[in-house]
């Protein structure tokens, strides 16, 4: 009698070890997949959320300056080279579409570039001012100036000055297609990443 109990102890012991390694040899032969991205942020003059607009007021006036902070970390598992492209919006240009992982059409005012260690975070102080403002019939055109480098009037016009935005696009480096590409890759996933903060100017400054 005893024997046959320590028989069927034995082979249950044996049963368990048998569970406990096949468990732990799969959790080592299919390692979870670590989740790759990228957070694009923009902080105000303060290294706050909020806090971008002057006198707490999303009219811009004339030659006012505006400073702000864009920041991008890097989760990807890897060195990345990346890039920042601002453009300016209006109220009707498409912003980019996530789901097709489309860049807005939006004219492109200045890029920063940079090589990202992985979980490194890089911030972009990004210091501009709007230096001149057009009237075309009932839309306003502005020229910017940033970082210290004016743009030129930009073919985008906002009704009364009204829902002008600048647009963020986080852009990688793609290796295998020689370019830089909106977004990026997450096992198997097309990915991207954009912010926008709106603001409105007058004629007056």
């Amino acid at each position: 009698m005893r024997a046959s109990f320590n028989k069927w102890r034995f082979l249950s012991i044996l049963t368990s070890c048998i569970l406990i390694y096949s468990t732990i040899a799969y959790a080592i032969m299919n390692p979870r997949h670590r989740e790759q991205f990228f957070q694009l942020y923009a902080l105000g003059g303060r290294h706050m959320i909020g806090d971008y607009y002057p006198e707490n007021t999303t009219t811009i006036p004339l030659d006012t300056n505006v400073s702000w902070y864009i920041g991008v970390t890097n989760f990807m598992g890897s060195i990345q080279y990346v890039m920042v492209k601002v453009k300016l919006g209006n109220s009707s240009i498409p912003p980019p579409n996530q789901t097709t992982a489309t860049p807005s059409p939006a004219p492109e005012l200045v890029f920063f570039r940079r090589v990202l260690m992985d979980n490194e975070t890089w911030e972009i102080p990004f210091n501009w001012k709007i230096k001149s403002v057009e009237r075309r019939r009932d839309e306003l055109y502005i020229s910017l100036k940033i970082n210290g480098v004016e743009t030129g009037v930009v073919n985008v016009g906002a009704v009364n000055g009204y829902n002008f935005r600048l647009i963020f696009e986080l852009w990688s480096y793609d290796f295998d297609a020689g370019q830089f590409v909106f977004g990026w890759n997450s096992n198997g996933e097309r990915r991207s990443a954009w912010i926008q903060i709106w603001f409105n100017t007058t004629i007056a400054g």
